[in-house]
């Protein structure tokens, strides 16, 4: 869908040096993604231990910084 929005057959196509940065990222960004559900998934449960939610606020930040201008 969003191709058709723009009209561009690959993100990014036209900043190449924006989509090199970001592809670097996502090594980095992956396990925290993962650690961020898993953390998640214990929250919901009902597990309310302090150093969960430190975990939890500690991917976000993580993965925000990782993202940058891209989040």
């Amino acid at each position: 869908m969003l191709a058709e929005i723009t009209g561009k057959g690959e993100r990014l196509a036209d900043n190449p040096l924006l989509a090199r940065s970001i592809k670097n990222r996502f090594p980095y960004l992956d396990p925290l993604n993962h650690l961020q559900v898993e953390l998640l998934k214990r929250h919901r449960s009902g597990d309310q231990n302090v150093r969960l939610r430190r975990g939890i606020h500690l991917t976000i930040n993580g993965i925000a910084a990782g993202l940058r201008n891209t989040g």
